[in-house]
This record gives structure tokens, C-alpha cells and sequence, in this order.
């Protein structure tokens, strides 16, 4: 092969090492956010939170930004106000750990007055039960299961089993143990007062639980020999029992989330600040600064640095955040005047354009960053999504059609549940031309039934 020389020209960008730190520090959540800076804290001498700083160094006040309803934004230079004292303080520290079921009914069995016997099969049933609270396996099978000698020992009989799972179906809540959701809910109807209802309900939930979940109101009516009334009194009493006895009790850990900026309207004004729980008061040691300026300590220049960008990059993070935060409430001030059906048309390019930086930017700003506001807890993403055209050659956004079709189903007649097509007509009415395959979709992602599974007596 011939070697030959070649000239060209190619452009790249190379990320310095303090911008790919705050762009590193500007994609983490607010939670990431402290964990990371605790792990920058233990590796580097040169920095201390603030509070740890000398006395007397005054705290520079933190800026905000507020939007006047007739003059816009303007920048305010008043500091956060609030105290100190327990930013040390976690809350989440002091919640107490919830029980998950198997904990929950083993707590209740320790206190029945059983001998260590019968407690021992009881409990032994419990550990049997699979995670929605059921007992799938047979009570032959479990016997099958059990060794030979403890059977042996304690001359355990197959009905020494039945009678635990009749204790077992007596703990709270009821409905555990049962084989699956039939027997779950013929098990919490037979706790019922006896009535008409009851003995409709209990035959329903044996034998034609499908046609109750289709709706299919006219077998019922058939199959049972019973009026409207009548099975709609059986039916409003199956619909308010626990299929699932697991449902209200989770090993999972709740997701705690702290906001990121506060909103608030003070005076007919939105105001929009940092919340002070989520920004670290961070700074570089002044004794080690010193010393190093003074030409000393030369093996810690390199931590000096490191120091100085991290500070700058955290500063950066909040700024930018802030910017962000407060045009996302400038253009959505409707939202927070009237709700979700006044929310407008936002996508990530509009706030890059005004605020002069890229979409990746503020793609990344809006992640896992929340805003308190007196309508809720809200992620910035919230605030973004597609549109369609309206008649009068506006934009329409899908929050504010979702929040419609909401509104509609809500005060529609139950026993005529309107239908995609009919939604979609009755928004077009509005001014809101929209296919009705694609209120379907937006029926879905409300997690709204369809029309025949709506339908009620």
C-alpha cells in the first residue's frame, strides 16, 4: 500500500473540565445534587459549608426574580429570610419504617393465645402467602411440604392446617389468605350484615365475575333473575371491597422529593425563589486561601482550583435554574391563574430561545426539578408539551385537551357515558379539531375506561 500525506481541516469541541463538571452538576436531581456535594465535601479540605465559615463574614443576600402582571420581570435583590437553625435537620430521618403485610398479619399472630403449635403453623402459612396476600398453593400441598418429623412430633393432621387458614383468614385485612380475587371478596362480603345485596353479590363474585368487569349488565339480569335495582345494589357493594389484600401495605420506600423553586403569588404578583433547603451554602476555606496566597502549601494549589470551580459551578446550577423556572411561570401564568385547562403550548425550544442558551440545557434543567406552587407539586417537564391548531388558528395544548376531556367524562350521565367520537365532536365544538384516535389516546394516558367499561346502572 502507497503512504501519501493529507491536509485536512475538521472542527471539534473539547468540554473544559469546569464545564463538564456544571453540566454534571446541573442534570442532577436535587437529592443527587447533595449527595454529590457531600462526596466533593469529604475529598476536599479547601471546601466548608457556610456555616462552618469564620464569623463575621457577611452572607451576600440571594436574588429573585418576580413577575408583575402588567410590567413583567424584575430583579429584586432581597435575601430568603428564614433561619438557619435546622438546616442540619432531616425530616426523613425521623420517618418510621412501615411494615409490609407478611410483618403486619406476623405482628397480629404473636398476640393471638395460641400455643406454640398452632402459632407456628399459623405463622408458617403466612410465610406461604405470594405478594398480592393470596394463598396459591393448596392446603395439600403445604402439608406435603412440611418434614416428616414435625409432622411426626406435633401429629399434625391435615385439618390442623384448615383450621390455621381460618384463623389466618380472620386477621386483618380480610380477605388474606384467600386462593385469589373471587374467593378475596366472597371472604370480606360474608363479614357483611345479611341482605338481598349480599346474597346477589356473593353468587356475582362466585360464579360471573367477568360479566360484572364487562359490564355486561344484561346477562346478569338474565343469569340471576333480578331487577336494575337490585343489581345495582350488588354491584356497589363488590365495588367498594379490597380485591387485593396487599394493596394498601408496600415494602417499597416512599420517593421523597424537594423542590427546587418555590412559586408564589404575593400581592397579585408570582413570585418565583430558590427554596433554601436545596441550596448548599458552599464555600472555599478562607485560612487555606490565605495560606496558599501567601505562596505556601503549594501540594494544595490543585485542590484550590478544584475548589473555586466547584463553587462557581454550583452557583451557575442555581442561576440557571432560577432563569429557567421563572420564564416557564411567565409563559404559563394562565396555569397558575386558572389551571390546567389554561395551560399553553410550551416546548423546550421556546425557553432556549429566550434565555439564550441550548435545548440539551434546558432539557437537562427540567429534569428532576420541581416547583411548589398553591396548585402543587409540579416537575418543570410538567409545563411542556405538543399542541394542535384550533379553528381560530390558535394552539391549543395537550394538558389543557386532557383537562377538557377530564372535565367532560367527570360530569357525563353514567348510565350514557360519552364515547371518543362524541368527545371529539364536543371538543371540535370548541374550537379544538382533534382525530378520535387521538382523544383516545389522551383518554388512556388519563387512565379513563372506555365507553362500554364506563357504563353503570
Amino acid at each position: 500500500m502507497k503512504q501519501t500525506l493529507q491536509l485536512r481541516l475538521s472542527q471539534q469541541l473539547n468540554l473544559t473540565p469546569q464545564l463538564q463538571q456544571a453540566i454534571k452538576l446541573l442534570q442532577l436531581s436535587t437529592l443527587e445534587f447533595q449527595q454529590e456535594l457531600e462526596q466533593y465535601l469529604s475529598e476536599n479540605p479547601l471546601l466548608e459549608r457556610g456555616e462552618e465559615a469564620a464569623a463575621g463574614e457577611a452572607e451576600q443576600p440571594e436574588p429573585q426574580w418576580e413577575m408583575g402582571e402588567d410590567d413583567g420581570l424584575r430583579w429584586e435583590g432581597t435575601g430568603h429570610g428564614g433561619s438557619d437553625d435546622d438546616e442540619d435537620f432531616d425530616p426523613a430521618s425521623n420517618i418510621a419504617r412501615d411494615l409490609d403485610l407478611r410483618e403486619h398479619l406476623l405482628q397480629q399472630a404473636g398476640l393471638l393465645p395460641l400455643s406454640h403449635r398452632d402459632k407456628s403453623l399459623l405463622m408458617m402459612l403466612i410465610e406461604a402467602l405470594d405478594d398480592e396476600g393470596f394463598l396459591a398453593q393448596s392446603l395439600e400441598d403445604v402439608f406435603s411440604q412440611l418434614p416428616e418429623e414435625l409432622i411426626q412430633d406435633y401429629e399434625l393432621e391435615l385439618d390442623d392446617l384448615k383450621i390455621a387458614l381460618i384463623r389466618l383468614q380472620h386477621l386483618e385485612p380480610l380477605g388474606v389468605g384467600a386462593r385469589d380475587t373471587a374467593d378475596c371478596l366472597c371472604l370480606q362480603l360474608r363479614q357483611k350484615p345479611a341482605s338481598a345485596a349480599r346474597e346477589l353479590a356473593l353468587k356475582i363474585a362466585q360464579n360471573s365475575l367477568d360479566l360484572l368487569a364487562g359490564r355486561d349488565y344484561t346477562k346478569l339480569k338474565r343469569a340471576f333473575k333480578c331487577e336494575d335495582a337490585e343489581l345495582k345494589a350488588a354491584q356497589e357493594l363488590i365495588v367498594s371491597l379490597n380485591p387485593r389484600p396487599s394493596a394498601q401495605w408496600s415494602a417499597a420506600s416512599p420517593r421523597y422529593v424537594s423542590p427546587d423553586v418555590i412559586v408564589q403569588k404575593v400581592r397579585g404578583i408570582w413570585r418565583v425563589r430558590l427554596h433554601d433547603a436545596s441550596m448548599p451554602k458552599l464555600r472555599v476555606n478562607r485560612l487555606y486561601a490565605d495560606i496558599l496566597q501567601k505562596g505556601d502549601g503549594g501540594h494544595l494549589a490543585r485542590e484550590l482550583q478544584e475548589a473555586r470551580w466547584l463553587v462557581k459551578s454550583v452557583q451557575q446550577r442555581f442561576d440557571t435554574i432560577l432563569r429557567v423556572a421563572t420564564a416557564i411561570v411567565e409563559r404559563q401564568r394562565a396555569f397558575f391563574e386558572h389551571g390546567e385547562v389554561a395551560m399553553r403550548p410550551l416546548v423546550l425550544r421556546d425557553i432556549a430561545e429566550e434565555l439564550d442558551l441550548h435545548e440539551s440545557t434546558i432539557s437537562r434543567v427540567t429534569t428532576q426539578k420541581y416547583m411548589l406552587t398553591p396548585r402543587g407539586l409540579y416537575e418543570f417537564k410538567f409545563f411542556f408539551g405538543s399542541h394542535v391548531d384550533t379553528d381560530a388558528g390558535g394552539e391549543c395544548s395537550a394538558t389543557a385537551i386532557k383537562a377538557l376531556i377530564r372535565q367532560m367524562v367527570q360530569q357525563e350521565d353514567k348510565k350514557k357515558p360519552l364515547s371518543d367520537s362524541v368527545l371529539a365532536e364536543a371538543l371540535s365544538a370548541q374550537g379544538i379539531v382533534v382525530a378520535r384516535r387521538t382523544v383516545a389516546k389522551y383518554r388512556e394516558a388519563l387512565q379513563i375506561y372506555p365507553v362500554s367499561q364506563r357504563k353503570s346502572l
